[in-house]
């Protein structure tokens, strides 16, 4: 018998039905010491519920009907359900068989006394959701690494599942990336030069350009050693500083096609615009339906403590390791409720990507070491070191984006007045810093497979056919630290996004280096290292490392601007020959349009509109922010109707069972 049931009766209405049937229970009404209603006002659940109007009255008018006694919870629900059977399954309601099968003959029985246009419009609603259910089964099957991850999370749990998550967003998100510059830059452009359309190129006129600003300097291609075409793949320079990798390739204003012209320097400032975009809008979608279940999920303190003592075992673990480290995973969580020549050039070219390598293997053990002195509980200290390894790992690219920036507008003997830039030593600076990325790339891949065959896999050795050495005991297994991978992924994709516009196929190259990674990430979770003890819930985890990726674009997006805006572009490569700063090609396009169109334009950019459309984006933010509260609110009301419901039944029960002895004595 539920609380709701119990409580329906509030003070002043007349008596009904008395709470049990005498045939069943074979009790007289005289067994008990008051009436009715005077009993059902005795419940847990009515008194809580006075002793809340009593002290905050005003708390009804927010909560609407929430707090009040119903008349019958059973009624109710059918009568909630009957109504929603057009816009919903019976199917999604959490009923028994025998409830669902008389639910739909009640809708068997509304069908009849419906028109046949009635009829046959919820007949092909019907039809349509059964068709959108069965394709989503459809497509569930397509999904990329579906069973292996599927695997993963039996094997290891949610909280490393949702690290192979996150990485199989990242492979889908650079795929959709190089996708949009293929289409925009790529495409018109192999299409012309391989002759598959009526096209043409459209050169950029010579403008009054001082001829020491067009010289670009490449590599002769004559007899070369065959070590060299090594470091050309591994620095980006050579016979890859000629090709589409990079944007000093991009040396053409346009392709003329029959019709009309197509702007390839709008489209390739476009391109950029469209990444940044649907990257920030994806992370943020993602991000926020992560944030919205930790916000109406969150548990209480005491709640989560009984979840994790009482039903936190998984009864389905056979193999003694995993029982283990279930072990050390409850007793991690119990502790968060209680505490809040050609080596010498290869090192020369390679020197920033080592330094900033080292940094990042270096920074992450001592932040470890330091948080442990700095008393706060384990879900924060694991937070707090992620987000410190994160600013230490994007700092450093900042810090090489923004050296590399200051090279290119200093210069030390002579005046930048002529080009603009340093023409000596950066005459196509968009490509060298293209390839400043394209190294942090790479040997960001050669380091992480270095390590796992170099030092995981002689580590599994080691303890399997060692373990008697106190050292090698001591030393253990590789732990698959989440946090460490999480901030190596999101560093590469840092990397892909500040790149992608100095060497438009670094998303392509940052898709399969994702996709190497997943597989060696996998083996090495199987075979050589062992999960870590301290894990984090999938729903935790999966907002969190969408909170550093969102982190990792913002600071991204900052460099790009100022190159974009600030920055005079290379007179000698690119698209932008023309142009004195990239951002220039937007007022000259705009000047195209007709002058209705331009006034538009103008008036959206200015300040008269941007005011209050930032005022109107805030009010609809605090309206979601209070919508979000009020479901919270909810949640929690709920949560208390439900722990009043089983005092009520406990309540019950002891009545009953004096009730009994009563009737014994």
């Amino acid at each position: 018998m539920s609380g709701s049931n119990a409580s329906a009766l509030p003070p002043g209405e007349p008596s009904r039905q008395p709470l049990f049937h005498q045939e069943n229970l074979s009790l007289d009404s005289s067994c008990f010491s008051s009436p009715p209603v005077n009993f059902l006002q005795e419940l847990p659940s009515y008194q809580s519920i006075a002793r809340k109007r009593t002290t905050i009255p005003s708390r009804d008018k927010q909560s609407g009907t929430l707090l009040k006694p119903t008349d019958s919870y059973s009624s109710q629900l059918e009568g909630g359900i009957t109504e929603n059977l057009n816009s919903q399954s019976i199917r999604k309601y959490a009923l028994n068989i025998s409830e669902k099968r008389r639910l739909r003959d009640i809708e068997e029985d509304q069908m009849k006394y419906l028109s046949e246009w009635d009829q046959w419009k919820r007949y092909s609603s019907k039809s349509c959701k059964r068709f959108i259910e069965k394709a989503r089964e459809m497509t569930s099957h397509l999904e990329l690494w579906r069973e292996d991850i599927h695997s993963i999370e039996g094997k290891f749990g949610t909280g490393i599942k949702s690290y192979f998550s996150f990485l199989r967003f990242l492979v889908l998100l650079n795929l959709v990336i190089f996708l949009i510059i293929f289409m925009l830059v790529l495409l018109p452009v192999l299409l012309t030069k391989y002759k598959v359309t009526n096209s043409s190129f459209v050169f950029i006129p010579s403008k009054d350009t001082d001829i020491q600003c067009t010289v670009y300097p490449i590599s002769s291609s004559g007899l070369i050693y065959f070590y060299s075409y090594i470091i050309d793949l591994l620095s980006g320079t050579g016979f890859l500083e000629e090709t589409c990798l990079f944007y000093g390739h991009y040396t053409i204003d346009g392709v003329k096609f029959q019709n009309f012209t197509y702007d390839l320097p709008l489209a390739y400032l476009l391109s950029t615009i469209a990444y940044l975009a649907l990257s920030l809008l994806w992370v943020v979608k993602r991000s926020v339906e992560g944030f919205k279940t930790n916000l109406i999920r969150s548990e209480e303190h005491f709640q989560s403590y009984c979840n994790k003592i009482f039903a936190g075992w998984d009864f389905c673990i056979t193999n003694r390791s995993m029982a283990d480290l279930k072990h050390s995973s409850l007793r991690y969580e119990l502790r968060e409720i209680d505490k809040m020549v050609f080596g010498e050039n290869l090192l020369m070219l390679y020197l920033p990507s080592i330094v900033i390598t080292l940094a990042n293997f270096i920074t992450p053990v001592i932040f470890a070491k330091i948080i442990h002195y700095e008393d706060y509980s384990p879900g924060f200290e694991i937070r707090l070191t992620i987000l410190r390894c994160v600013f230490m790992r994007l700092a450093t690219i900042c810090v090489l984006v923004f050296t590399l920036g200051s090279k290119i507008t200093s210069c030390d003997n002579y005046t930048c007045e002529l080009c603009g830039y340093n023409q000596k030593f950066y005459p196509c600076w968009e490509t060298q810093v293209g390839q400043e990325m394209y190294k942090l790339m790479i040997f960001d891949l050669i380091i992480i497979l270095a390590v796992i065959l170099f030092v995981d896999f002689p580590r599994k050795l080691l303890v399997t056919y060692c373990s008697s050495s106190k050292l090698i005991q001591y030393w253990g297994q590789q732990e698959f630290a989440i946090p460490d991978n999480v901030l190596g992924i999101v560093y590469g994709q840092t990397i892909c996004w500040i790149g992608a516009f100095f060497s438009p196929l670094l998303p392509a190259i940052a898709t399969l280096k994702f996709i190497i990674i997943f597989y060696v990430k996998e083996m090495s979770l199987l075979y050589t290292c062992r999960p870590s003890p301290r894990q984090f819930r999938a729903s935790n985890s999966n907002f969190f490392f969408l909170l550093v990726l969102l982190i990792g674009l913002c600071l991204a997006i900052i460099p790009l601007t100022i190159s974009m805006a600030r920055i005079p572009s290379s007179k000698a490569c690119g698209p932008f020959t023309n142009f004195n700063t990239t951002w220039e090609v937007v007022p000259k396009t705009v000047n195209t349009f007709p002058s209705s169109l331009q006034s538009l334009v103008h008036g959206i950019t200015s300040e008269a509109f941007a005011v209050p459309f930032f005022m109107i984006i805030c009010l609809v933010m605090f309206y979601f922010i209070a919508l979000a509260g009020a479901h919270k609110r909810v949640v929690v009301q709920l949560r208390e109707q439900l722990s009043l419901e089983s005092r009520d039944k406990r309540y019950l029960i002891q009545k009953l069972t004096e009730a009994q002895s009563n009737m014994r004595n």
